[in-house]
């Protein structure tokens, strides 16, 4: 049990470090998916009485014995003995192995490589920010994964052979006006470029505000904005305030104008028009005929004022006594009959 334990161990490592050899392996040929390569071996002194073979990762993929094919076609090599690769995919790369033997079975010449596929590289998109704290302009060409890119920088036309990483820092001293800026991307299979950029940083107005942060400034804002609230909601109170004063002003003066013209026209609430119209009425009003003998007597003896009777006032004085109700007209008495 131990033995067959150990046994295994010694599998398991040897697959691993088979493993880790296959991982380490370093590729001599590189192309995309779907492109064509030739791979490079050359042998000029190739006949058709030689032994052409080629391997794919130890299958043969090519043989040509004594001018005939019987793997392969005749024109996926070329007359130097070259392997045509037409349309690779990602299960074409690996080892290939190529031999060239004598009509005897002696080796004439090998040839062994290792060809790897990669991804082309996708057009890059350059953007930039302009940081005035520090006086500089950052630009960054993106790209989907960067690893293992190369990353060139194009200054109006001038390739900085300096610059070889994903960013790219500038002072802005050296942006004097408007600059134009590309950067590019490659491995070993395809490039790209992005589009030009027009980089100018200008500095921002009014630049006190610089020296604040940005919440002190909405701050500062919001305070504003409430004082302003305020203020105008004790205008607007003090408005309304003195619109009713003046409304309660104005009708207190109507009700003191009032009173004064009642006290004016009190004096002469009785006019004379009712003593007018008392002596017009007097003489319309029917008596009962006195007798002739009362006729004689009333003739023959004077009046003499009675103590009931009280003496008559003149026209000026009944005009000045107030009397604001009528009284009715007292009768003199009467005389029986004789």
């Amino acid at each position: 049990m131990a033995c067959f334990l150990t046994t295994l161990g010694v599998i398991i490592l040897s697959g691993f470090i088979n493993l880790s050899a296959a991982n380490k392996v370093t590729c001599e040929l590189y192309t995309a998916v779907g492109q064509n390569l030739t791979l490079p071996f050359v042998y000029d002194r190739l006949a058709n009485s030689h032994v052409l073979r080629w391997t794919h990762n130890k299958t043969i993929i090519f043989y040509r014995q004594q001018g005939r094919v019987s793997v392969g076609k005749p024109g996926d090599v070329s007359a130097t003995g070259s392997l045509l690769l037409k349309n690779l995919q990602l299960s074409s790369e690996g080892a290939y192995q190529a031999n060239v033997l004598h009509p005897n079975g002696t080796l004439a010449k090998t040839w062994t490589g290792n060809l790897c596929m990669m991804d082309k590289v996708l057009k890059p998109q350059l953007t930039y920010s302009c940081d005035f704290k520090s006086s500089a302009v950052n630009l960054n060409c993106h790209v989907a994964n960067p690893q293992g890119l190369a990353f060139s920088w194009i200054l109006d036309e001038n390739t900085l052979t300096s610059e070889t990483k994903q960013k790219l820092s500038i002072s802005l001293a050296q942006l004097k006006g408007e600059r134009n800026f590309t950067c590019g991307v490659a491995n070993k299979v395809s490039q790209e470029k992005s589009n030009t950029v027009h980089v100018t940083c200008k500095s921002p107005s009014p630049p006190t505000l610089l020296c604040f942060a940005s919440k002190t400034i909405v701050a500062v804002l919001a305070g504003g904005t409430g004082l302003i609230l305020v203020l105008l909601t004790i205008i607007i109170t003090l408005c309304c305030c003195q619109r009713r004063t003046k409304s309660q002003m104005r009708l207190r003066d109507k009700r003191e104008l009032r009173m004064l013209s009642l006290s004016k026209r009190e004096p002469d609430s009785i006019s004379p028009e009712y003593e007018t119209m008392h002596a017009t009425e007097e003489p319309s009003t029917p008596s009962p005929e006195p007798s002739p003998s009362a006729c004689y007597d009333s003739a023959s003896q004077p009046e003499a004022p009675t103590e009931n009777t009280p003496p008559q006032l003149s026209n000026v004085a009944e005009e000045q006594r107030p009397s604001p109700v009528p009284k009715p007209r007292t009768k003199g008495p009467q005389t029986p009959n004789v």
